[in-house]
């Protein structure tokens, strides 16, 4: 038997970092919600894009607030001027690579942007009354890499201990922590999710899989670290939204979700069937067959071997599963690349040119 659920009634939603990559999915998702109102904070940095929100612009059901979180008066204002009735906090610094090379700005962002945010919607919650708190929940998304490393057997589970490996995942898990301490200190409603590797369309393509499949369009090497060995549980980016939504809506207040694809694979073989989709799909290029393009580079300091994510809870629960496999949703993925040129092209035009940051030196 399921635990008793929490069915919550949210007609405003405010999402942080709704620009970015599992953001704008989670928005394009809550935009077929009918009668709800979503406000999309994001600074719009490097990875934040609006035109991941094709179309919002003409719905008036959808405000975009440009808000840096490390601005506390202006967190506080734009929860006031919106009172909404969960707020989903995805906004991060959230590449592995890039806090290797930087750590300042994920400390900064991460830990002392979540400590606004908790702030200002603590004292926005204290001032409802004892129905709308009852209903409220502050729903923080992270990451699998929180728990550190796994050895070749085993997962992750909610119960897992936090060994963070890299300044990203430090960051993260800080983060974390501060969420569950605002709970258990102050009694604010909220949920965690904790998520494996998510890919799909729209991601920026400083990671895996967007790499990889660009580099292959372009004939540019597909750079691996190490032997490719390392093993990631994948995770279709609307599998995610849907699992955010359902935990926002019914998951119990105080609680950590752990959300997995169950599809894990070597990052070589990852690289390998993004090449023979590619030799499929682009059959004439000069360069096919695609494997021929990669190329094995220093592997980055710290790299977790391999990460797989029990997604059990949330199954049993609230009855959450994943619906993609891996071989279709990674199709998926590369057809989107291939039938949106503009919009990577875009992003590929600032100073972010497809190299692999964080290698070892």
């Amino acid at each position: 038997m399921r635990p008793t659920e929490t069915k919550r009634s949210i007609s405003t939603i405010l999402v942080t970092g709704g620009a970015g990559f599992i953001g704008s999915a989670l928005i394009r998702l809550l935009s077929a919600q009918r009668d709800m109102r979503i406000v999309n904070v994001d600074k719009l940095t490097y990875a934040g894009n609006l035109q991941s929100l094709p179309g919002l612009n003409e719905n008036p059901r959808y405000h975009f607030e440009r808000i840096d979180l490390c601005d506390a008066d202006a967190v506080r204002r734009v929860i006031d001027m919106y009172e909404p009735d969960a707020i989903a906090h995805l906004a991060a610094e959230s590449h592995v690579d890039r806090s290797i090379d930087g750590p300042g700005e994920f400390i900064h962002t991460n830990i002392v942007g979540t400590y606004n945010l908790l702030n200002a919607t603590l004292e926005y919650w204290r001032s409802m009354d004892s129905a709308r708190q009852a209903h409220f929940v502050f729903h923080h998304i992270s990451t699998d890499e929180v728990y550190g490393s796994l050895g070749a057997a085993g997962m992750f589970t909610e119960s897992s201990p936090y060994q963070p490996n890299s300044p990203y995942s430090a960051s993260k898990a800080s983060s974390d922590h501060l969420v569950r301490a605002w709970h258990e200190t102050y009694g604010l409603p909220v949920v965690v999710t904790n998520c494996s590797n998510n890919y799909g369309p729209y991601q920026f393509p400083e990671k895996l899989i967007p790499l990889m499949i660009i580099n292959a369009l372009r004939g540019a090497n597909l750079p691996v670290y190490g032997s490719g060995a390392n093993v990631r549980d994948w995770l279709f980016v609307d599998d995610h939204v849907s699992a955010l939504w359902t935990v926002i809506r019914r998951g119990r207040s105080g609680e950590t979700y752990n959300i997995g694809g169950g599809e894990e694979r070597r990052n070589i073989d990852v690289v390998k069937t993004i090449c023979a989709i590619m030799d499929d799909m682009r059959p004439d290029a000069p360069w096919a067959p695609h494997d021929s393009l990669i190329a094995f580079i220093d592997d980055r300091p710290g790299h977790d071997f391999r990460y797989a994510i029990d997604y059990q809870k949330i199954s049993s629960e609230l009855g959450w599963r994943p619906v993609e496999g891996f071989e279709s949703g990674l199709r998926k993925t590369v057809a989107w690349y291939l039938d949106n040129p503009a919009w990577w092209e875009a992003v590929m035009d600032g100073s972010y040119q497809g190299e692999r940051l964080g290698i070892s030196r």
